[in-house]
């Protein structure tokens, strides 16, 4: 007896982007240094995601894992804590921009009425 081999698909991990909200009391100076030390944003893209973060009342830090994006806020609460600040940092999912194949075709292939 053979048994056939069937390749398996997984799929990519669901991705979760990690956001830091406003408040009036973390110093602007501070949120950058955290955005360097902890996303390896360069000076001017950290200050750059600070002022959106200022102007809007949040800001996306980065794109990782469940798991990486965790870590990181982690990280930055941790931070902000022992610094004395009451920066807040979550992680949100992401909702899946790429359709998957099946759906796509459902909504396309679909066949012509006869009539």
């Amino acid at each position: 007896m053979v048994l056939e081999r069937r390749p398996q698909r997984t799929r990519p991990p669901q991705m979760h982007q990690v956001v830091m909200l406003n408040d009036d009391y973390t110093p602007m100076e501070f949120v950058v240094l955290v955005l360097q030390e902890f996303f390896s944003k360069d000076r001017e893209t950290a200050t750059q995601i600070m002022l959106k973060i200022h102007l809007d009342g949040k800001g996306v830090c980065g794109v990782y894992t469940r798991d990486v994006a965790s870590t990181k806020v982690h990280l930055v609460m941790d931070a902000a804590h022992k610094a004395g600040h009451p920066l807040q940092c979550l992680s949100e999912p992401l909702d899946s921009v790429v359709p998957s194949p099946i759906k796509m075709m459902s909504r396309t292939a679909r066949p012509k009425e006869i009539r």
